[in-house]
């Protein structure tokens, strides 16, 4: 009897130290993250018969895959180094893509799902809400709503134009008050959405920005990246391309524009409005156009999204595609501080005392580990694919960012949705 009760209680301590240790291997090291989930998100995103539940569709059983693991048709290999031998540059199991990014893992769970009758694809933009979860657009007008915790779907809904018309909707930022601001290149426009997907209002933008003939933009270049900086104070659109007219920078980079505006009110440590204020919901939308500045974009690629950080710089990243080579997507660090205002240049590079925002790279995704991803098209790293969406999810330890990307399978059966999550340390203040 006492052997029994020896071997009970040396099982037990096992049993819990292996538990101890499996979910300290799977959670972060860091403080508690400001955007874990509120317990109702947690709850219904793990409910096997809930909202979640209902999204369906092959690989929606892993909500995400370890770094060195890799999925097909909901099966996951674990490929990842042997205790002892793994690098741990971040938080968490990250694999070194350069000295300042690390991949923690990738997750193709979204690819060709649905969730209660909607495509969850198409996902050009990502911001992290105001209740903890991911808020996703895609460019076929949707507004969908992922679980933080599982990134499974848990809501969505459908946004228009002023006349019922459907977007193509490439930015996205969640106000303090939790209202969506949502960018579409075909005019271009910012507006303004109620939580419901109510059109609230619409931003001014200036004429050069406009698609020609209106203005100087090119078809299918305009707003691909949008920012709202922390604090609600600041938006910055991205210009995918450039302008007809605009030129490159000493170096030969083409030089693109970045379009800002200020909240009406807007001061540091200022209250965000409550729902059904004065200062929210209807009427005119609280922005009025701001600085304008230039962004060197490296040759033969395009900015595809920003994401603001608090003390005014931007994470950058620039993509394209090349037919049997694949896609090449490159995360920058941008400084526009002390960059020019080019509002009133007519063409850039606009001279010598115009200074565009500095950049510095901070990988090329490229040379990140494949992590036994699979690919559907050729690519010179099968991780790698249209990846369109960013946001910044929290912080790691060491003053490093938690991020969270997303690729855009446009429908096709050769590009796939992909959540990819990585570790980024961008230095420098």
């Amino acid at each position: 009897m006492r052997v029994r009760s020896a071997v009970v209680r040396v099982t037990a301590a096992v049993l819990a130290v292996g538990c101890i240790t499996a979910c300290a291997d799977g959670a972060p090291t860091a403080a508690p993250d400001p955007t874990a989930p509120t317990a109702r998100d947690s709850a219904r995103a793990g409910a096997p018969n809930g909202p979640a539940g209902a999204a369906g569709g092959a690989g929606t059983t892993a909500a995400s895959v370890r770094a060195g693991a890799s999925c097909t048709d909901s099966k996951c290999t674990d490929n990842s180094p042997a205790s002892g031998s793994e690098n741990r540059p971040g938080a968490g199991r990250g694999h070194a893509c350069s000295p300042s990014v690390s991949i923690d893992r990738y997750s193709d769970a979204l690819d060709k799902t649905t969730f209660q009758g909607t495509f969850v694809g198409n996902l050009s933009a990502l911001a992290r809400d105001t209740d903890g979860s991911i808020a996703a657009v895609s460019d076929r007008s949707v507004l969908i709503g992922l679980s933080g915790r599982t990134h499974r779907p848990v809501r969505t809904a459908k946004i228009t134009d002023e006349k019922g018309a459907v977007l193509d909707a490439e930015g996205l930022a969640v106000e303090p008050g939790g209202t969506y601001l949502v960018s579409s290149e075909t005019e271009p426009s910012v507006r303004r959405y109620d939580r419901s997907g109510t059109l609230l209002g619409r931003l001014p933008v200036p004429d050069a920005l406009r698609v020609a003939p209106a203005g100087r933009a090119q078809s299918n270049q305009t707003f691909e990246g949008l920012a709202l900086r922390p604090g609600g104070g600041t938006l910055t659109a991205a210009m995918e391309g450039q302008l007809t007219g605009d030129g490159k920078d000493t170096a030969g980079r083409p030089l693109v524009r970045f379009q800002t505006w200020q909240r009406r009110g807007a001061r540091p440590g200022a209250v965000a409005p409550r729902p059904g204020s004065a200062s929210y919901g209807s009427g005119p939308a609280p922005y009025r156009l701001a600085k304008q500045y230039a962004y060197p974009v490296d040759a033969g690629l395009g900015v595809s999204e920003i994401a603001a950080l608090t003390d005014g710089r931007l994470l950058v990243l620039e993509r394209g595609f090349t037919a049997g080579v694949g896609n090449t997507v490159r995360l920058y660090l941008a400084d526009p501080r002390r960059a020019a205002d080019v509002s009133g240049v007519t063409e850039l590079p606009g001279g010598k005392t115009v200074r565009p925002a500095h950049k510095k790279l901070l990988a090329d995704l490229g040379a990140c580990p494949s992590l036994g991803a699979p690919a559907h098209q050729p690519q010179t790293n099968p991780l790698l694919d249209n990846i369109e969406g960013m946001t910044v999810t929290g912080r790691a330890p060491g003053g490093r960012l938690r991020l969270l990307l997303v690729s855009d399978d446009n429908e096709s059966p050769k590009q796939t949705t992909r959540l990819y999550e990585l570790t980024v340390r961008p230095g420098g203040h």
